[in-house]
């Protein structure tokens, strides 16, 4: 059995780091300048590099392993804000003024939904309840002003049709 390495060659990300040290230009190294630095140190890796290399440069920066400015890649320093997350960020706190300390105790979090009714207040109507009507929705009386009850009135039946011509009950033979 033949053992063979495959990949004789660093990975792309530590190919890009190396030629970005190499290079060493003062507003960061362009994508050509990057690919013919890997071309000269590691001979020509064909096609695969003008293929390759162009995702793991976007994959860096999607990451913030590299930084994109002004059409060139430059490595991150120390002194770089780290990337900021999807979404919105949160909302900045009021500084506090000098001498005030934060107490969890002074302010709990409020629970979710509407709040529950107090039942040791006293009960609170919002309308006076009107005088009982004479034609409430309680009596059978009318006493409405129309002189009709409320609602729709019922449906009526209709009556079976009688022949007024004959009046005899008397059945003929």
């Amino acid at each position: 059995m033949a053992t063979q390495s495959f990949n004789q060659f660093p990975s792309y990300p530590e190919m890009i780091y190396e030629a970005l040290d190499a290079l060493n230009q003062e507003g960061g190294s362009n994508k050509s300048s990057i690919i013919k630095h890997i071309e000269t140190k590691y001979g020509d890796l064909n096609e695969e590099l003008s293929k390759m290399l162009p995702l793991h440069l976007d994959n860096m920066k999607q990451n913030g392993d590299l930084i994109f400015l002004k059409n060139n890649y430059i490595k991150p320093g120390p002194d770089v804000p780290a990337k900021r997350g999807r979404g919105r960020p949160p909302k900045p706190k009021a500084p506090l003024p000098p001498g005030a300390v934060e107490s969890v105790e002074s302010a709990p979090p409020r629970p979710r939904g509407r709040p529950r009714k107090d039942p040791n207040a006293p009960p609170t109507s919002k309308k006076p309840k009107p005088a009982p009507v004479a034609g409430g929705p309680n009596s059978t009386d009318l006493g409405s002003t129309t002189g009709r009850p409320r609602g729709r009135p019922r449906k009526v039946r209709p009556q079976p049709a009688h022949d007024d011509d004959d009046d005899d009950d008397v059945e003929e033979s």
